[in-house]
């Protein structure tokens, strides 16, 4: 059995993680496509060593920051941690936000090896859009949603057919469990603004200056938010202020797709986080869990 946790950004699913491997002799596959890269640690919320509590935490720190990672990586390197946990009698707990990631690992999905990469970072996102209709009149991915035309058009380069006519699949290939973290959208904005400000504080604007010095500009780098938005103060661009209330607006955004996403994507049981105490929310989910095993 496969458990997996997700939910927006800063709802608690790296704490849940944690506690539902203790209980359940588990092992965590990170599914944050910005964890899987060295160096992007404060900006990605990354978990720390001394926070692992012992528990084995597997697909972070796998990559520098200038080299590549892509879904059709992922699916291989996860399928192959889900074998190697599962072997040991042990349970695979998959935790993160990128839930294309997950669906790519647990679903019938036919991946190719993405051997051209462009991140396309000359063009606005009007630009990005006007490119990908020219080749794919019939997509559905908004506007607005970078991330999946650049996915869109990469996979047009690679396979010269638009991601729309892409064979779909819900068959899921493993026995799984699909948990997800909410709260209401007051209080998880809330803590998103308020995880940005101690990210500030626990020195996330010392990190973004050493990855900006060094001028690498690669996918990993751009995709997070927390780099990108500092980028433009050590330009001059805008102030510092602004750059921070950047970095939370576009985190606010981000957690509302997330939830669309997920909503619209799999069969997710959501769980309401008791945040005043989490003992309540993790008892929660274990007892759901028994449930459904038995």
């Amino acid at each position: 059995m496969v458990i997996v946790i997700v939910g927006p950004t800063g709802v608690g699913k790296t704490k849940l993680s944690i506690e539902l491997a203790k209980k359940l002799n588990g092992e965590i596959i990170n599914a944050d496509s910005t964890q899987i890269y060295k160096s992007l640690d404060i900006a990605t919320a990354k978990i720390k060593p001394n926070e692992m509590e012992g528990i084995k935490h597997h697909l972070i720190d796998i990559k520098n920051i200038d080299e590549d990672y892509t879904v059709y990586d992922f699916q291989r390197d996860c399928r192959l941690k889900i074998d190697e946990i599962t072997k040991k009698n042990k349970t695979p707990i998959i935790v993160g936000g990128t839930g294309l990631y997950i669906k790519a690992a647990l679903y019938d999905y036919k991946f190719n090896i993405e051997e051209k990469i462009n991140t396309y970072e000359n063009l606005s996102n009007e630009e990005l859009y006007n490119e990908l209709i020219k080749i794919d009149s019939k997509t559905d991915i908004h506007p607005n949603n970078r991330k999946r035309i650049v996915r869109a058009l990469n996979y047009y380069n690679n396979t010269n057919e638009p991601l729309s006519s892409k064979i779909k699949t819900n068959k899921l290939l493993y026995d799984a469990i699909f948990i997800g973290l909410t709260t209401d959208r007051t209080t998880l904005y809330d803590r998103i603004n308020k995880r940005t400000d101690e990210m500030v504080k626990n020195g996330l604007i010392l990190e973004a200056k050493k990855i900006y010095d060094t001028n690498i500009r690669s996918k990993a780098v751009m995709t997070p938010i927390g780099y990108k938005e500092l980028f433009r103060y050590f330009d001059n661009e805008i102030t510092l202020d602004d750059s921070i209330e950047l970095i939370k607006q576009r985190s606010r955004k981000y957690a509302k797709r997330q939830y669309t996403w997920f909503n619209n994507q799999m069969n997710i049981n959501w769980f309401n986080v008791d945040f005043n105490n989490f003992n309540n929310t993790i008892n929660e989910v274990l007892d759901f869990i028994n449930n459904m095993i038995k």
